[in-house]
């Protein structure tokens, strides 16, 4: 298992370490950079621009800016921001905190929700309320998570008059105004999730309860709570953790334009601006950070395959 997990490891840092440099190369085949956007907005003088150029380090070739910084950033070091000078470090540190709550949050919710609609569905299959499900999944999984998010803000403002604070406050600041700043945008990253979850989970479920060793299990007498819970959810859960892992970058693209509709000081908003402004250094350590997350939580999906099903601790499972 350790072997396994530290080729899956391996993997991962390579997968990173192409997503980086992919991202380097291609923001600075974008036209434009940041001494020209700034150029354009405080009227700059030519001699200033190429200055701020020589200080950005723009001045030279591109595997020559590659090749500093990931000198510096092997020592921690993931430059200073274009636009204030501060270190991306701090800056992105600052964030992270936010859209993992953000995200965090969305993923449970939606996979609670997502798994419970799927066992009805399943334990209903042909009724009434198996096509309800069955449809409002197929709905949710239409329509992109900020159109959800903008439709439920419209829903509330013109029917309650009510809407999300504007100014983002910390849980520890004030719990009741963070939940209610947060509650749509998790609501709308949750619903995808939870509609492809509970389809998943639907299939898996008929599967497993149509299978040879569960009606052996109802002729042993076991309770039909037994038979859906204790054994066809366990072996309905590994086609679930596959769609986690691939859910977690649905909700962290999804993050991107959420935090920017409201005003979420999380690393989707800054990501969104430092596209705009051309900060490299800033989009590279978003990048960095989200290729991190995922491939992290790929990782931990993958061991957790051996714990759901112990078949795939042998044999060729681990190769």
């Amino acid at each position: 298992m350790i072997g396994y997990a530290l080729r899956r490891l391996g993997y991962g840092l390579f997968v990173m370490v192409l997503v980086t440099v992919f991202v380097f190369v291609v923001m600075r085949l974008v036209p434009g950079d940041a001494v020209s956007l700034q150029l354009q907005e405080t009227g700059v003088s030519a001699e200033e621009a190429e200055a701020l150029r020589a200080q950005f380090g723009l001045d030279q070739p591109v595997w020559a800016q590659l090749a500093a910084w990931l000198a510096g950033a092997v020592q921690g070091d993931l430059g200073t921001s274009f636009y204030g000078g501060e270190p991306v470090a701090e800056l992105f540190l600052d964030r992270v905190p936010v859209t993992l709550q953000l995200g965090l949050l969305a993923i449970v919710i939606g996979a609670l929700l997502g798994v419970g609609f799927g066992i009805v569905a399943a334990v209903s299959r042909g009724t009434v309320l198996d096509a309800a499900v069955r449809v409002f999944a197929v709905a949710f999984l239409s329509v992109p998570n900020f159109v959800v998010g903008l439709l439920v803000l419209t829903f509330l403002a013109l029917w309650f008059a009510w809407s999300p604070p504007i100014v983002y406050a910390g849980p520890s600041e004030d719990p009741v105004g963070w939940l209610q700043q947060i509650a749509i945008p998790v609501l709308a990253l949750g619903t995808g999730g939870m509609a492809a979850i509970a389809r998943m989970t639907r299939s898996s479920m008929l599967e497993s309860l149509g299978s040879d060793y569960i009606r052996t299990v109802h002729a042993k007498g076991a309770r039909q709570h037994t038979v859906v819970f204790k054994h066809a959810l366990r072996n309905s859960t590994i086609a679930v953790l596959t769609l986690l892992g691939l859910e977690l970058a649905t909700v962290l693209g999804g993050t991107v334009i959420l935090e920017q509709m409201f005003a979420i000081p999380g690393t989707g908003q800054l990501i969104y601006q430092a596209v705009l402004d051309r900060d490299y250094p800033v989009v590279v350590a978003c990048t960095i950070f989200y290729a991190g997350l995922f491939v992290v939580t790929i990782i931990i999906i993958d061991l957790l395959y051996a714990l759901v099903d112990p078949r795939i601790r042998t044999g060729r499972a681990l190769s």
